[in-house]
């Protein structure tokens, strides 16, 4: 089902509930203040695979999990066991990265990427893309 979004609500979030998986912690702060400022809920942050895996099955348990800010290295790991447990979750997601095009991507080809740096309303623009499947521009 898809969830068409008023014009004057373009750059809001409304009352999603997120996470951000960000292992630096500068970073992490700034995307959950902007997300926090469009209006959604930040459920929290982990630096690390492990943290990230834990924080998913908690917000899951308790109140639901609306999608995930997922940066795609996370302390030198990649993050594809968290895209994998999202996924299995059927909680939407897009990967942050500093890095080329060439990290491996596994069965998360299609997800959208924002490259480091990026302004905060791309990051909502996307978040609101995988939210709520819309397809408004090229950069979803």
């Amino acid at each position: 089902m898809s969830v068409t979004l008023p014009e004057d609500t373009a750059a809001k979030l409304g009352p999603l509930r997120l996470l951000v998986i960000e292992d630096e912690a500068l970073v992490a702060m700034l995307v959950e203040d902007e997300l926090a400022e469009a209006g959604a809920t930040v459920l929290g942050t982990a630096s690390s695979v492990e943290e990230a895996l834990y924080r998913i099955e908690a917000a899951c348990a308790d109140g639901g999990l609306d999608a995930c800010v997922l940066d795609m290295n996370l302390g030198g790991r990649s993050a594809l066991p968290v895209a994998d447990r999202l996924a299995q979750r059927g909680v939407p997601f897009l990967f942050m990265t500093g890095y080329s095009d060439d990290l491996g991507r596994g069965d998360h080809v299609g997800i959208p990427t924002l490259r480091k740096p990026f302004n905060a309303q791309d990051m909502i623009q996307t978040v609101r893309c995988v939210t709520f499947h819309q397809q408004p521009d090229p950069a979803c």
